[in-house]
């Protein structure tokens, strides 16, 4: 059974799984699918061709699958798709894609805190932590369990890789590899030693990811150059994962590169 408050407006084109509850002033329209158990606390905007999966919870005055701030976007049917058990927090914005049959993705089990923006065609995986105020331009990537510090700013068509950590106020304007930390902009500070050990890493791996770190970010050789260097002496799947988002940078180049 739902529960739907007085005040809510939902569309007939709508689907609302089993157990859903929406709150007041909760505004749905257009061919909405929310997942069972899924909860809109209060003053929530959805709209468009949006999934929620289950147990998402949305809190109040956030606006999800509105169009895109994007000049080039026509109206073309696109696409918002929220993961399950998802939390959104006040004022959160998450807009559909912006070419025609494009979508916007956000993980299963993400956070995302107050007043933080996920732009048009951004891919988030799963397990992400996107602190308050961040604000992510469109078609950015960003890998599973990465954490996104408060006020940081990621530049349109860049990645950020998985268990990246980026911290508060970080500019990103280049790629930021996976299993590192970011501060400043685009400065590469280390290894993610304190989520890699929460998250059950290796003595082993972790050990490989700091001699990674330090023939890639903090030797004289060119990166191309200390990435084939090292290539053979990989021994763990996160230091080959690490090599291959290496091999794969975007069009903005690997961030973090010592002077």
């Amino acid at each position: 059974m739902t529960d739907i408050h007085p005040t809510a407006i939902v569309s007939p084109e709508a689907h609302l799984g089993a157990g859903v509850v929406l709150g007041p002033y909760v505004v749905i329209e257009g061919p909405v699918r929310l997942g069972c158990g899924v909860r809109l606390i209060a003053h929530v905007h959805v709209t468009g061709d949006t999934e929620l999966g289950d147990g998402c919870i949305v809190h109040p005055f956030t606006a999800i699958g509105g169009p895109p701030q994007d000049r080039a976007y026509t109206g073309a049917r696109s696409y918002c798709r929220i993961g399950a058990r998802t939390v959104i927090r006040e004022g959160v914005s998450v807009h559909c894609g912006t070419g025609p049959e494009s979508a916007t993705v956000v993980g299963a089990d993400c956070m995302l805190m107050a007043g933080s923006h996920v732009a048009h065609n951004c891919v988030v995986g799963d397990q992400v932590m996107i602190i308050n105020g961040v604000q992510m331009a469109g078609h950015v990537q960003v890998g599973h369990h990465a954490v996104i510090g408060g006020n940081a700013a990621i530049h349109q068509f860049c990645r950020v890789g998985e268990y990246t950590m980026v911290g508060g106020g970080t500019l990103v304007t280049q790629d930021a590899a996976p299993f590192m930390c970011y501060v400043d902009r685009n400065v590469c500070s280390g290894i993610n030693r304190v989520g890699l050990r929460r998250n059950g890493f290796a003595r082993e791996t972790i050990d490989e990811l700091h001699r990674l770190y330090r023939a890639l970010f903090r030797s004289s050789s060119m990166m191309s150059h200390a990435v084939n260097d090292i290539r053979a002496s990989v021994r763990t799947d996160a230091g080959r994962r690490l090599l291959e988002f290496m091999d794969t940078a975007s069009r903005r180049g690997i961030g973090g590169r010592s002077s």
